[in-house]
């Protein structure tokens, strides 16, 4: 029997979640992401690692100790949108929903179940995503407004140095309730995926190697008509242990290289040609000036904001 047959069996018609995280080299993050699943529903679960070339053993490990995990392969480190597409195409289309997280969440009980009872409340809802708690037990704002050139050059140029400027705090939705709510996006970290809004838009752009491919598709999601609902009732925490924050000097470009896509695709016209050009460049710099200084504080033995310097307007599962 086939991968892709024995996978599709137990995740299309019968009662079986499909669950979907992408890998590369995770380490210890990825057992305490299956075993804390245990508890997040009372559905049986079929968990798909896409990997993307890990060396550490971890997702070989996990498919040989638990029954419901399923290795795949995608032949090479080909992003993380392109990954999750590669594994969503794996899953039965008679699956309602999908719901794609980072190997370093950890599930809160009765999670899942929350945002599947959310999507019975909203069937309009193309995404639905949890609150997330940071390591410190701070809840990280992964519910925002689409950001517009406006907006996100402000966000990006102020939010390091002043981080209670307007740009910031409306992108952010500080001012907001924590309620269950439509909102423009929502973190990529972990999302309760609607199957059939996914294959709407055809789920990922996998141009975005890393990084606003979740702020892209809840942006496509909106203009397909769809609804991104935030629902704090369910609760994860995400220990922001993946392989990002280990090289800065390759993560932070592919940030900036996301963010001008972002807005470039969004800006396309040639009457904008100057803004592009402007944005090019200001992204240049700040990039520049970032990864200077997340070296600088590696150097000092100061890893904890490797992922933080300069990373304001890219996916949620880094702070923004």
């Amino acid at each position: 029997m086939s991968h892709t047959v024995e996978v599709a069996k137990v995740t299309g018609v019968d009662s079986t979640l499909a669950v979907v995280t992408v890998t590369y080299s995770p380490g210890e993050h990825l057992e305490n992401f299956l075993t804390s699943l245990t508890s997040a529903t009372v559905l049986p679960t079929q968990v798909i690692l896409a990997d993307n070339g890990s060396i550490d053993g971890a997702p070989e490990a996990a498919e040989a100790a638990h029954e419901n995990v399923r290795l795949l392969r995608t032949g090479g480190n080909i992003g993380y949108g392109g990954a999750i597409n590669r594994a969503v195409a794996e899953i039965d289309p008679s699956a309602e929903f999908v719901i794609v997280a980072n190997p370093d969440v950890r599930w809160h009980p009765g999670s899942i179940d929350e945002l599947l009872e959310a999507a019975r409340r909203w069937p309009r809802a193309g995404s639905l995503g949890p609150l997330i708690h940071e390591p410190d037990g701070s809840v990280y704002p992964s519910a925002r407004t689409v950001p517009t050139l406006a907006s996100g050059a402000g966000h990006a140029l102020l939010g390091t140095v002043w981080p209670a400027n307007p740009w910031t705090r409306r992108y952010r939705q500080e001012n907001e309730e924590i309620s269950e709510r439509p909102v423009g996006w929502l973190s990529g970290s972990c999302l309760l995926l609607r199957r059939a809004a996914f294959d709407s838009i055809d789920g990922f752009d996998s141009r975005y190697f890393m990084y606003m491919e979740d702020v892209d598709l809840g942006d496509r999601l909106g203009r397909a008509g769809w609804l991104n609902v935030y629902v704090p009732s369910a609760v994860v925490t995400h220990a922001k242990g993946h392989a990002a924050g280990r090289h800065p000097e390759l993560m932070l470009p592919a940030h900036h290289e996301s963010a001008y896509r972002f807005q470039a695709d969004r800006h396309p016209h040639g009457w904008q040609a100057p803004l592009r050009w402007a944005l090019r460049a200001g992204l240049a710099v700040r990039s520049r000036v970032a990864v200077a200084a997340a070296v600088r504080e590696r150097r000092n033995g100061r890893t904890d904001r490797n992922i933080r310097v300069g990373t304001t307007v890219n996916r949620g599962d880094d702070d923004e």
